[in-house]
């Protein structure tokens, strides 16, 4: 992949695990403040219709675990795009693109721009909010259906789980296959890259010995 090409699609991952990461780490925070739970049952005391709650502590200790580390990863990520991002930008601009320029058009300044050495950055920013950040959503959505519906009806609890399971199956499936879907193309460009050096290698070759063979031609015709 050219600099140009790879600048400015780092530059739409920033932009685009940013905005994830802020929407998502808002709703979370949004359902935990508005979530409104009653007070815990005391022991040995009957539980009266919206005087307490009886929700068990592990379903609570889940929701949030759930809440802190879906906000944690998706602040993480938004912190690494607003950090590196800026940078990216000013490169960007500084070579932009039009009719006349190719995407492959090799630049030195390009090839030094943050989006080179903060690669692993990248990358992690957008692993954080579109994979391990979503996935992480979708169990925070399963909890909080528990959560909101446990005492008033169980199958309702349970009918949020059964469809949130297969969902988080397609989920996973898309995202493996998806990224396995980018390995086998950058392995093809690499491998496309690496035939037309070698051949450009043969012509050069060739070329040589031709160039070597007329040069002892000549030398032998002048003396």
């Amino acid at each position: 992949m050219s600099s140009l090409r790879s600048l400015h699609l780092s530059k739409a991952k920033l932009k685009a695990a940013s905005k994830t990461s802020a929407l998502l780490a808002g709703f979370a925070m949004v359902a935990m403040v508005e979530l409104q739970l009653d007070d815990k049952c005391e022991d040995n005391t009957p539980p009266k219709s919206g005087s307490c709650s009886t929700l068990p502590d592990g379903l609570l200790t889940a929701f949030a675990m759930c809440t802190v580390l879906l906000v944690a990863v998706h602040l993480l990520a938004l912190m690494i795009s607003t950090c590196v991002l800026p940078h990216i930008e000013v490169v960007a601009s500084a070579a932009p693109v039009d009719s006349m320029t190719s995407l492959d058009t090799p630049d030195a300044t390009i090839s030094e721009a943050p989006h080179i050495t903060m690669h692993r950055y990248i990358e992690a920013a957008w692993i954080f909010s579109n994979v391990l950040g979503l996935l992480l959503f979708l169990l925070e959505v399963g909890i909080l259906c528990w959560v909101k519906f446990l005492v008033l009806s169980r199958n309702a609890a349970i009918a949020s789980t059964v469809l949130l399971v297969p969902t988080v199956l397609l989920f996973t499936v898309f995202a493996l296959h998806f990224y396995w879907a980018l390995v086998v193309d950058k392995v093809e460009t690499v491998d496309k890259n690496l035939q037309e050096i070698a051949v450009g290698l043969e012509v050069l070759q060739q070329k040589t010995n031709e160039n070597i063979k007329n040069g002892s031609i000549s030398t032998i015709h002048v003396v």
